[in-house]
């Protein structure tokens, strides 16, 4: 697996991640490392049936590829791990309206794991209750202020990517939700 960033510059391949039952595909292989449909369709709540026709359609766009030693039902699928990106500023038209909804998604499913995470974080133990946090502020920062804050942002939540793969996981530890961003909080204006 390569680890250099995938720059996402089609419709078709930002239209592809942009599903919510795809980018519980993703996540779930995230977690387990290798999966077949049927262990991910039990995962995720969908059937094996339609967890197939997904993996097929994020395999066409290089985000999931087969692991071998298997077929049919029993095909193991894995993640493509790269980093990955989109959004760029001279996006137009039908490539900036699919990054916008891909966008538009990836943060709903974030926040929709915030909402779950407090419905049933008090049946955590204490000492994993008072671990997870969140931090809120606003600041005036200048352009440049802006660029080395979210290269700070993408490093600190980066730090432990190598434990996307299950055999570096140390015992104890915990799948933890990481979502940060600093844009503006207003739209620009010359004043």
């Amino acid at each position: 697996m390569d680890g250099s960033e995938r720059k996402l510059r089609e419709a078709p391949e930002l239209r592809a991640l942009a599903h919510p039952v795809r980018m519980r595909l993703c996540q779930a292989l995230y977690e387990r490392g290798t999966a077949t449909a049927t262990e991910l369709a039990e995962m995720i709540g969908e059937s094996q049936a339609n967890c197939s026709w997904h993996l097929r359609q994020l395999a066409k766009y290089g985000f999931v590829e087969e692991a071998g030693g298997g077929k049919g039902r029993n095909r193991p699928w894995r993640p493509v791990a790269r980093p990955l990106s989109w959004g760029d500023s001279d996006e137009s038209g039908e490539v900036a309206a699919a990054s916008d909804a891909l966008s538009a998604q990836f943060v709903e499913q974030e926040f929709a794991g915030l909402r779950d995470w407090q419905a049933w974080r008090r049946t955590d133990p204490p000492e994993w209750q008072d671990a997870a946090n969140w931090v809120q502020n606003i600041d005036w920062l200048t352009l440049d202020e802006l660029k080395e804050l979210n290269k700070a942002l993408a490093a600190i939540v980066g730090r432990h990517k190598d434990r996307r793969d299950p055999a570096n996981r140390p015992p104890g530890a915990r799948r933890i939700r990481i979502f940060a961003w600093a844009v503006p909080a207003a739209p620009y204006s010359e004043d």
